[in-house]
């Protein structure tokens, strides 16, 4: 069998959006696929949904209907592997400067990371916290969030829910009487 590269998988992204959803890179069977989180162990689609950024819960195949709930999705990292762990630090050093630009250029309200590594890698912080960081990226807010990947088992899905859900206050206070509290 010949070795196919996968091609990267492409950002759903628009200016000005709530909330840009950050993975590390893309898995293989995403890149492959060409949509977002489409491995079945992975909770993604359905915690947003339940957190309350989709009305319904959206199939991998329809990624880009995303945008419509002023959400996007991207990548720190647009090569894909099997594990975020074949990433080198020299890798995720020439990316940091790209995605800055990218996140500069669409200024969504909130750029959301999913799991510590990938802001960690970026912002050479050691101890992150979950939620809102002190620091932005561009002029969006930063936030943590548990990945929500089969693999990540510290997190149950009533725990994702719940993070998310707090992430969707913040970024939508319009929505919520509680404007601008996100503890």
């Amino acid at each position: 069998m010949g070795h196919v590269m996968a091609n990267p998988l492409p950002d759903i992204i628009a200016e000005r959006l709530a909330v840009v959803f950050c993975g590390i890179n893309p898995g293989m069977s995403a890149a492959v696929a060409g949509h977002h989180f489409v491995g079945r162990g992975n909770r993604f689609w359905r915690v947003i949904h339940l957190a309350g950024f989709t009305p319904e819960e959206i199939r991998p195949e329809d990624d880009r209907t995303i945008l419509q709930h002023r959400c996007g999705l991207t990548t720190v990292v647009e090569r894909p592997t099997a594990r975020a762990d074949q990433l080198s630090t020299p890798e995720f050093a020439a990316a940091a400067m790209r995605f800055e630009q990218k996140i500069t250029r669409y200024a969504p309200r909130f750029v959301a990371f999913l799991g510590k590594a990938a802001y960690a890698a970026l912002s050479g912080q050691r101890e992150i916290a979950w939620g809102r960081q002190p620091t932005a990226i561009g002029g969006s807010a930063v936030w943590i969030l548990p990945n929500p990947s089969g693999r990540n088992r510290a997190f149950g899905l009533d725990q994702l829910v719940s993070s998310y859900r707090r992430l969707h206050r913040a970024a939508n206070p319009e929505l919520h009487n509680d404007a601008g509290v996100d503890f």
